[in-house]
């Protein structure tokens, strides 16, 4: 694994974990952390062995939105000449491999936004969502307007946006935006179980099952659905299927190999 210096990257069995690592400042994130987040993304990924990536941070915080000093001074031209997207800010939604958010604590603003990267969000019972940004005189410049109103509709996005609140993790899982909400002292044991389950499948069938779900915001249904068929259609082509539906009717499991 390369050096980092905001984060920790790690290799678990075929899970590969970046976990964001400024506990004094709640995980805020900086050019620097998401420049590292995107490096880190491009190694996983390129690694044949790794089958899953979840993004996380501590329990206190996934990570409390952007690095106010740093942003502070920046002026138009400063951020319209290099924003958080031209160093890589949302890699995490080009990775081909599914991507899982761990959330405990905050994960507000920037935090929110990278979490929306993600395949799929997890939280702790202790997580709160929010993009506060009009507090600050501003508003979310990382998909927090796009993103938040895909996966919780309209007026939910913008009682967030307008208002700055936060909602916690039940009030997320309700609205859309979590799949899932264990005790926080479990959450990373039980995501770990997840990636490793989505790991153990085949990766070629896992990333044609990833493009079809997100083609479904950018496509009409009759486009997704010519899509779904396509991918569907080129799974038979695949050694893995043969091997899947072959340990299905032989009861036992089966043995992917990635082609």
């Amino acid at each position: 694994m390369a050096a980092y210096e905001h984060i920790i990257v790690e290799k678990k069995g075929a899970v590969g974990v970046i976990q964001i690592n400024r506990p004094k400042i709640l995980n805020a994130l900086s050019f620097g952390v998401f420049g590292e987040i995107a490096r880190a993304v491009d190694e996983l990924e390129s690694n044949p062995a790794v089958g899953c990536i979840v993004v996380t941070g501590n329990e206190k915080a996934f990570a409390a939105g952007a690095d106010i000093k740093e942003m502070q001074p920046k002026k138009f031209m400063d951020m319209y000449s290099q924003d958080f997207m031209d160093i890589g800010g949302d890699r995490v939604a080009t990775c081909k491999k599914p991507t899982i958010a761990a959330v405990s604590g905050y994960a507000l603003g920037g935090g929110c936004e990278l979490a929306m990267m993600c395949d799929m969000i997890i939280a702790s019972d202790t997580a709160k969502f929010g993009q506060p940004e009009i507090t600050l005189g501003t508003i979310p410049g990382l998909g927090g307007t796009q993103r938040l109103t895909r996966a919780v509709g309209k007026s939910k996005a913008m009682d967030l946006c307008l208002t700055g609140r936060m909602m916690d993790a039940a009030e997320a899982e309700r609205s859309g935006l979590v799949s899932r909400i264990f005790p926080a002292d479990k959450l990373m044991d039980e995501v770990m179980a997840i990636a490793e389950k989505i790991a153990s499948m085949s990766q070629p069938v896992t990333a044609m099952a990833k493009n079809a779900v997100n083609r479904v915001f950018e496509t009409t249904l009759a486009q997704g659905m010519d899509l779904e068929g396509d991918l569907f259609h080129a799974t038979f082509g695949l050694e893995d299927k043969i091997e899947g539906m072959a340990a299905f009717l032989e009861k036992r499991k089966p043995n992917f190999k990635n082609r």
